[in-house]
């Protein structure tokens, strides 16, 4: 167990150890004899001075710290628990809040220290923004070492994500745990070895420099967006805010109708103003009903805009380990469900729910009413069942839906209509898109992966048929019906790929395959950063794709072959009292990026609208150039002095298009913004004017 001229230990020295204590512990009847178990075990390590483990080499990238950690510095009387992660395994995800828990319990000044060892699995994963970006959203606050060669990972020999280890004040292993689900023990190991090292008098209060990376960020207006959904009949887009808690309703324009749950997580049902949800994903939406993937809540919900009410019609609030299902909604406990789609099975259109299961690596079947799914007996409304997947994570396809193996399918699209009749899979960490067939549940492959089923690295960026074509951790796929294709997001490849499902040939459609925000004259000119979900509008010519790590929705245009924008989310001010016949002066203040100006040969451009009371600007200016932004730019709208009648509270409507590049050259980017000011207009004409101020930072 050593290195020349380093005593220095890897796991393989640890496990014929610790695999006594844990055989002893599976037959221990109490705590107490659990927590003498463990006191034994550590007084056994004491005695040995061959447990110290490599140190984290110089040079690593290092989030949420004031600096590189060292077992013989700053982690030196600290009991410290290692999390080897990756940020797209729903595995590593579902311990996260057992390591909060820890946390809560047991500060840094108790002994305890927390690290995130991230040894990621796909290259797009190595990537120090990609890190960021996966540490904002899943709110890791601990710090975390972007080891992104895996050395660590190599030289204590672990096996697979996520793994636990533990390491005692001198730097010294104590314990590991491989896998999810170890929440008992990773706190028996924890707070028994926090006394036993204190009682010896090893421990050290000493803070640790902490410096979080959200803290130096921006707000903004939609944070890690996953999926987006159209109702084309409302002209309406119902979004996940997956990084503030909440969804939002908005108009074709933007505008937001309803914004539901945020900015904290939560888990209420009620009504709109006071529903919670925590970190929601797959999204619905049909007529003046959304359903919600809630899915760190491990639940399913629905909106009932029309009531004005939330409620929950699966899952009980934390992680099930069922992969059979089978009880009401209610009562059945799921895992992490990432993405939803509306179905029919054996009853009346759009009766059920499909759930892309990523926890238990299953698409399952919500019944919204009674219905029946192929060579299955009848389901009751409320019926939460699986019906392909074997729970194994696998590319496994076959003729029978319960021995198909998915690796954590996160995004859905039916295709019902013949000769298709399939749901269509993004199944992520296989890299793959599969077919589920709806006649019998057999699964197929469409593209991506290859055929050994146990081969989850088979991934990269390659058009082509079927097989020999590669993607790159897909989160989404949408249906276009009319066309007959299939759009991917090719997430980790920062793509949009059409895929014929005829040919099996798949295509890049938009993005340049490297993580950016740039606006190109055409869509492969154009980037994203690792765009996570995605839905065909208009009849297949537009695709609205959620940009997740640029927190944006942008808005494709499949005929004109362009990206048309950042769709703007409206901000609504408070109401503005204004008489007839005055001047609204609308000062406009915004802020570029750091670093950034404006683009002299893209202008940017301001455009005022009132939509539904045309009137109230009539022939006024109504567009204009945006040239300089180191002063407030003054937009004035004259009132008419005689009013019409309206049922609706008029408003005034300001969108801004900010167009603009590094400054030392190099890439360009498209910024956009909306408020929306209400007014409340009086009954006596006046003159002079009111100024209000709109101000956004990009």
């Amino acid at each position: 167990c050593s290195r020349p001229g380093f005593p220095l230990c890897n796991l393989s020295a640890l496990f014929p150890i610790q695999s006594q204590l844990d055989d002893a512990l599976d037959n221990a009847t109490n705590q107490q004899e659990k927590e003498n178990l463990v006191y034994q075990y550590l007084k056994k390590l004491d005695d040995k001075d061959d447990l110290r483990i490599p140190d984290f080499d110089e040079g690593l990238e290092w989030l949420n710290t004031e600096g590189p950690l060292s077992f013989t510095r700053e982690l030196a009387g600290k009991v410290v628990v290692l999390d080897f992660f990756t940020y797209c395994c729903i595995n590593c995800i579902h311990i996260l809040p057992d390591l909060h828990q820890l946390e809560k319990k047991h500060s840094v000044k108790d002994g305890l220290v927390i690290v995130g060892v991230h040894s990621a699995k796909f290259p797009n994963e190595k990537v120090l923004q990609n890190v960021q970006s996966a540490v904002l959203r899943y709110n890791i606050t601990h710090p975390v070492v972007n080891d992104g060669d895996a050395r660590l990972w190599h030289e204590l020999e672990v096996a697979c994500w996520p793994t636990l280890v533990l390491i005692g004040p001198k730097g010294n292993l104590l314990f590991s745990l491989v896998g999810e689900g170890h929440r008992e023990r990773l706190a028996l190991f924890t707070n028994t070895s926090l006394r036993h090292y204190r009682d010896q008098v090893l421990l050290s209060d000493h803070l640790v420099g902490t410096k979080l990376y959200r803290d130096s960020l921006p707000p903004s207006l939609l944070s890690f967006p996953g999926k987006v959904a159209v109702d084309s009949s409302r002209k309406r887009l119902a979004i996940a805010d997956t990084g503030h808690h909440r969804v939002l309703v908005v108009s074709s324009i933007g505008l937001v109708l309803y914004s539901i749950g945020g900015p904290e997580s939560g888990r209420k049902d009620g009504n709109l103003d006071e529903a919670t949800f925590c970190s929601p994903q797959g999204i619905v939406i049909k007529g003046d009903t959304v359903f919600v993937a809630d899915t760190e809540n491990h639940l399913i919900r629905k909106i009932d805009l029309l009531e004005g009410q939330v409620s929950t019609l699966a899952g009980v609030g934390f992680q099930g380990t069922d992969m059979e299902g089978g009880a009401m909604g209610p009562q059945q406990p799921i895992s992490s469900p990432w993405d939803l789609a509306l179905g029919t099975a054996g009853g009346e259109e759009d009766n059920m729910l499909w759930v892309a299961m990523a926890g238990t690596h299953q698409i399952w079947a919500l019944f919204l009413e009674n219905g029946k799914l192929p060579k299955r007996s009848e389901s009751k409304a409320g019926t939460c069942v699986r019906f392909a997947g074997s729970g194994n994570e696998e590319n496994r396809n076959n003729a029978y839906p319960q021995k198909a193996g998915f690796a954590q399918p996160s995004g859905l699209a039916p295709a019902p209509e013949e000769p298709w009749g399939c749901l269509y899979v993004a199944d992520s960490e296989s890299s793959t898109v599969r077919s589920l067939a709806l006649k019998d549940g057999a699964v197929k492959l469409l593209v991506g992966g290859e055929r050994d089923p146990l081969n989850l690295f088979a991934f990269g960026d390659v058009d082509g048929k079927g097989v020999d074509a590669k993607l790159q951790h897909p989160l989404d796929v949408a249906w276009a019906p009319d066309q007959g294709l299939l759009y991917v997001a090719d997430s980790y490849n920062h793509k949009i790929k059409v895929v014929d499902p005829k040919t099996r040939q798949c295509l890049v459609v938009a993005g340049t395959g490297e993580a950016g925000d740039v606006l190109g004259p055409g869509l492969t000119e154009s980037s994203f950063n690792e765009p996570g979900g995605l839905c065909v509008g208009e009849g297949g010519r537009v695709l609205y794709v959620a940009d997740t790590n640029n927190h944006h929705l942008k808005v494709l245009d499949l005929d004109t072959k362009t990206v048309v924008s950042s769709l703007p989310l409206l901000v609504k001010m408070p109401p503005l009292a204004v008489s007839p016949g005055q001047t609204v002066n609308l000062e406009l203040v915004l802020s570029l990026p750091e670093g950034t100006k404006l683009t002299e040969d893209a202008p940017s451009f301001w455009t005022l609208s009132a939509e539904g009371n045309e009137w109230l600007v009539g022939n006024q200016v109504v567009t204009g150039d945006i040239q300089n932004l180191s002063q407030p730019l003054s937009i004035p709208a004259i009132l008419p002095k005689v009013l019409k009648a309206t049922e609706a509270s008029p408003s005034l409507t300001l969108s801004v298009w900010v167009y603009c590049c590094l400054a030392g050259g190099g890439a360009c980017m498209m910024k956009a913004a909306s408020f929306t000011q209400p007014l409340q207009i009086g009954s006596t004409p006046r003159n002079g004017s009111v100024t209000v101020t709109l101000a956004h930072a990009f």
